[in-house]
């Protein structure tokens, strides 16, 4: 039923009909008794068209059901509030069509019945700012997302940079120093075989006669140390400065340990001291899978160093044997020894032991060899006492099954 006209003046009816949202007033059993303009042009209806009409007409079909049992919950306790709190609504129109809407509630109530309050705002544009909104934000997210992802690969570009261009000035740095040392101890060095060869030359030109020959024979032998002592610094340096390029080339082979050795022998035999003896003793290795030319160089070093390093009337000895799945081969001395301090540094570029300083060296003969071992997919150990001799000992991969 409508409202009787008492509750009905000018001032209720210009604030009710003069509203920007549609009012729609709904009776204790769910009726519309009021609409105002705004209501009617909103749901597509003629002024009280739809006055004693249930409010679920407003309502698409679906909802109904559920409608009719929160609309009777509310009317039995009413509050001021809003419906649907973070859903979105949606209401009929008289054509069918459904649109979103936002709405709130207020109740009052008379003698007659209780009434509830519906204050209706179609919330379509709104939604469809919102959606564009959101669409916006998503486009931009992704757009940031995408420099994001472009920012991070320029940063990861710039320290691989930074990594390279710091590798190659510490590089730099490092060839720059390792000029500077060899400038230093090839002047050190140097000096002593030049001046060997420049005396024994002036001296040379002294013997005229045959009888002389025995001196002549003794500096042409000091010349041909002198030589050889320049021609290892050098070499060692060719070395170095081929490991440190990556230009060192290795051919793994099957070749003759025996001979090897034996070849070694036969270099080094020259250059013992008086009455220093070579010895060698092989434990049944006859074969060996490596780059020949690499180990020779190996132990010819260490062979060297084990001849250098030792006083005269000792023994030098060479090892071979085998081991699980490695061949052994040790290089053992009975000479000075290495100090305990020196022995953690023995492999590093130019170092030398305290006790070895008045003893002609580069103090880069171990560093090489423990670059080549390395290059050989071996290792070396060693063991040392001051005053007493040093062993070192290169293990080989064990390739035998394969010949």
């Amino acid at each position: 039923m409508p409202l009787s006209s008492q509750y009905k003046d000018l001032r209720f009816e210009a604030l009710f009909n003069s509203a920007s949202m549609g009012i729609v007033v709904v009776n204790g059993l769910g009726d519309i008794v009021m609409s105002n303009h705004y209501a009617n042009k909103l749901f597509g209806y003629q002024e009280d068209e739809i006055v004693s009409e249930k409010l679920e007409k407003l309502i698409p079909q679906r909802y109904h059901h559920a409608h009719v049992h929160h609309r009777d919950g509310y009317i039995k306790k009413p509050q001021a509030r809003s419906m649907g709190l973070g859903m979105t609504l949606r209401a009929l129109r008289k054509d069918g069509s459904e649109f979103p809407v936002e709405i709130s509630l207020g109740h009052f109530e008379t003698e007659e019945s209780k009434y509830v309050i519906a204050f209706i705002s179609d919330i379509t544009k709104r939604q469809e700012s919102e959606a564009e909104i959101r669409k916006l934000n998503t486009s931009l997210e992704e757009k940031v997302a995408s420099r994001t992802e472009e920012l991070q690969k320029t940063l990861i570009e710039l320290q691989a940079s930074k990594d390279s261009l710091t590798k190659s000035l510490e590089k730099e740095k490092e060839v720059n120093d390792l000029k500077s040392r060899f400038v230093s101890m090839a002047s050190h060095e140097f000096r002593t075989p030049l001046s060997t060869i420049l005396s024994s030359i002036s001296l040379l030109a002294k013997y005229e006669t045959t009888e002389d020959q025995p001196k002549r024979d003794k500096h042409i032998d000091r010349i041909k140390s002198s030589v050889k002592t320049l021609t290892d610094i050098l070499n060692e340096f060719l070395s170095l400065g081929k490991i440190e390029e990556g230009k060192v080339e290795i051919n793994f082979e099957i070749f003759d340990l025996n001979m090897c050795i034996q070849g070694v022998i036969n270099e080094m035999n020259v250059l013992l001291k008086n009455g220093q003896e070579l010895i060698y003793e092989n434990h049944g290795i006859t074969h060996c899978y490596s780059d020949a030319s690499l180990l020779k160089n190996v132990l010819i070093n260490l062979v060297s160093n084990a001849i250098k390093f030792s006083p005269d009337h000792n023994e030098i000895k060479i090892e071979t044997s085998l081991q699980d799945e490695l061949i052994l081969i040790k290089v053992i001395d009975h000479g000075m020894g290495i100090p305990e301090k020196d022995q953690m540094h023995l492999f590093e570029r130019f170092f030398r032991a305290t006790n070895a300083t008045n003893i002609q060296g580069t103090g880069l003969g171990l560093h090489i060899v423990g670059r080549y071992i390395e290059l050989l997919k071996g290792k070396i150990s060693y063991q040392s006492q001051l005053e007493a001799g040093s062993t070192f000992c290169i293990a080989l991969p064990n390739q035998q099954k394969t010949i």
